[in-house]
């Protein structure tokens, strides 16, 4: 069995292997390849740190970085399948179980605003 998501260095490495998996998916590449990474994996991982360790300082609006984006319920779905995948694969644990659900809510949240969850 995994170990839980507890250290800001367990916050690293699934941020890490997550966009590592983003930029080998088909449908999730073509969003993520122009990025700069040098600024986006360190606000990534302040964001979990904020949201899994409570650790202070995350101020940006994620819901409204995300809504001029040409984005589909399908690249959400995609997008949510490997991140709870990534997580599965590297933790287990309250902390792990709760880093799915904030992902799951959080792009409910962003699908929402823009409209993709009306039938």
């Amino acid at each position: 069995m995994t170990q839980d998501i507890e250290t800001a260095e367990d916050i690293e490495v699934l941020v890490d292997v997550f966009y590592s998996k983003v930029m080998q998916s088909n449908s999730l590449e073509p969003f993520f390849k122009d990025l700069n990474w040098d600024a986006h994996l360190p606000r990534m991982k302040k964001f979990w740190r904020f949201i899994l360790l409570d650790e202070a300082g995350y101020t940006e609006n994620v819901t409204r970085k995300h809504l001029h984006m040409s984005l589909s319920k399908e690249l959400f779905t995609d997008w949510l399948i490997l991140f709870h995948k990534t997580v599965d694969e590297l933790y287990s644990g309250p902390r792990a179980s709760l880093a799915k659900t904030r992902a799951t809510l959080i792009g409910l949240g962003i699908q929402s605003k823009m409209n993709l969850l009306e039938d």
